[in-house]
Formats: C-alpha cells, sequence, structure tokens
C-alpha cells in the first residue's frame, strides 16, 4: 500500500515550498483531500507571491497530484469487484493486523516507532481516501 502523503509531499506541495508560497504554510501538514486540494487551488489561483508562469505550473502539478488520488480510488474500487476474498479484504486484514500488533506490542512494552508511522499511514490511507471518494463523487454507496 502506498504510503498517505503530507500536502507539502506532493508535487504541487513541494514546488509551493520551493517558491516560498504561503498557501504551504496553511496547507503543508494536512492530508491532501479533495476539500483541502479545491481550497488550494483556490489560493493559488488568488496568490500575489506566485508568478503567472507558476501559478500555470502550480495548477498543472495539482492536476496530477488529483489525478494520482483518483487513480489510487479506481484501483481499490477495482479490488472491490473483484472475485477474489483477499483482494476484496487485504485492505481492512492489514488495518487489523497493525492495530493488533500495536496493542500487543504495546502490552509487552516493545519499542513501538516503526509500528505507530505504518499504522498511522494505513489509518490515513484507509479513511483519508473514503473521505476523499466522497468529495470527488467516486461513492458507489451514496
Amino acid at each position: 500500500m502506498k504510503p498517505k502523503k503530507k500536502f507539502s509531499e506532493t508535487k504541487v506541495g513541494k514546488f509551493l515550498k520551493d517558491n516560498t508560497s504561503h498557501i504551504i504554510d496553511i496547507f503543508g501538514s494536512l492530508t491532501p483531500t479533495g476539500s483541502v486540494l479545491n481550497a488550494v487551488k483556490k489560493l493559488i489561483v488568488k496568490d500575489e507571491v506566485l508568478t503567472p508562469v507558476e501559478k500555470e505550473t502550480s495548477l498543472k502539478l495539482l492536476e496530477m497530484d488529483i489525478a494520482e488520488m483518483q487513480e489510487v480510488s479506481k484501483r481499490w474500487s477495482s479490488d472491490m469487484i473483484s472475485d477474489s476474498w483477499l483482494s476484496k479484504n487485504v485492505r481492512p486484514l492489514t488495518l487489523i493486523f497493525f492495530s493488533l500488533s500495536y496493542v500487543i506490542g504495546w502490552y509487552l512494552e516493545y519499542p513501538l516507532d516503526s509500528i505507530t508511522g505504518l499504522l498511522s499511514l494505513i489509518i490515513g490511507a484507509y479513511f483519508g481516501s473514503r473521505g476523499f471518494e466522497k468529495v470527488m463523487g467516486n461513492n458507489r454507496h451514496k
């Protein structure tokens, strides 16, 4: 599973960071959901710091990030229509495994740094992607 990145780690986030835009200060630590990306798009258009060329580049990179998120949603949707039980349940099973690993590790007082990071990414991808699908209209269960 591809880890869920923060907005500052997306293509457009890195570009805005390099061009000292205040937008990255506002959205940098957020998970890039559909509503966050729509707000970023509006701010890019209104930004007074970015040149017209930088705005155009930012908007193109933003569209690439949106397309990437939509492709992940499509891949997950195709998993759900598959006949394979494992492909339909791999994400919930992964979430359960790492959640149990975390609880058992905490109880046995093991260092949990790596499990905590992975569990955070899995939870962000699993629950954050559902929010993106709802915002972008990819929700089959309306």
